[in-house]
């Protein structure tokens, strides 16, 4: 079969680019190969979440059809991945590899925005330990700009895609939780009132973007304004969920009726 190589390194020096935060794109030598079929794509998904590794055939049949495979999957598998190979190498670029037991997208890591959003994300909370709090903001933000909207906004996530989703979606709100901390720590906790009212607003029952925006709002001289969102958040959790703020929030709210608060 085409492209029996099992090492990475093989493929012609062609540029590679991919995208999966948010819809998945593919460019290669210029040109954009990301098929529109939704099995090609979620199939080219599968290989782009572990690029440059083979991914064994019975992963790819369990995303692709859960638990009611067609009868014939292993040649209804080939017959996807010959159409995939086909679309992404029409010049014989070697990209999609068949690798026992399974195939292998022939691409360095590096060329998927995934692993910038990484890099930026380790070198973002290693200079927030540093006390580098305006390098580690530029580094947060830099890698939540890598994002254009859901993660793998067209694709038709199976099981593994779908739990894949949800990994990227929690290290982005780490990400974003740690640009406004050290935004925050950074001095600009005025220029960040307005996004954390928002971000508050559309995530009503996250205690940690609540606390942020209470202590923006102390820090800024706006001591009547953090009492009251910390009792409107109190009431809402009381009346939705039937719990109290987090130890946290608590913290900061006795913080704010102290004289001489020393919102941290």
């Amino acid at each position: 079969m085409h492209g029996m190589s099992t090492e990475p390194g093989d493929v012609a020096n062609i540029a590679v680019r991919a995208r999966l935060l948010g819809p998945l794109e593919l460019h290669a030598g210029g040109a954009d190969r990301a098929p529109t079929t939704p099995k090609l794509l979620q199939l080219l998904a599968m290989l782009l979440i572990r690029p440059g590794k083979t991914v064994h055939v019975d992963s790819l049949v369990h995303e692709l059809w859960n638990d009611t495979p067609p009868r014939s999957v292993r040649r209804t598998l080939h017959t996807y991945v010959h159409h995939l190979r086909r679309h992404l190498d029409p010049g014989g670029d070697g990209l999609l590899v068949t690798s026992p037991p399974g195939y292998r997208l022939d691409v360095d890591p590096a060329v998927v925005d995934v692993a910038e959003f990484q890099r930026l994300h380790h070198l973002g909370r290693d200079l927030l330990s540093d006390g580098d709090n305006a390098a580690a903001a530029h580094a947060f933000r830099t890698a939540l700009d890598l994002w254009s909207g859901p993660p793998l906004a067209n694709i038709h996530c199976g099981p593994t895609l779908a739990a894949y989703t949800v990994y990227l979606l929690e290290h982005r709100r780490n990400a974003r939780d740690l640009w406004i901390e050290a935004e925050i720590r950074a001095g600009r906790h005025r220029e960040m009132l307005g996004v954390l009212r928002s971000l508050a607003t559309a995530n009503p029952f996250d205690e940690t973007l609540h606390a942020q925006l209470i202590r923006a709002l102390g820090l800024s001289g706006r001591r009547s304004d953090a009492l009251a969102s910390y009792e409107w958040l109190r009431a809402r959790l009381d009346d939705e969920l039937g719990v109290e703020p987090c130890a946290e929030l608590r913290e900061l709210h006795r913080e704010l009726l102290s004289e001489g608060h020393p919102v941290r």
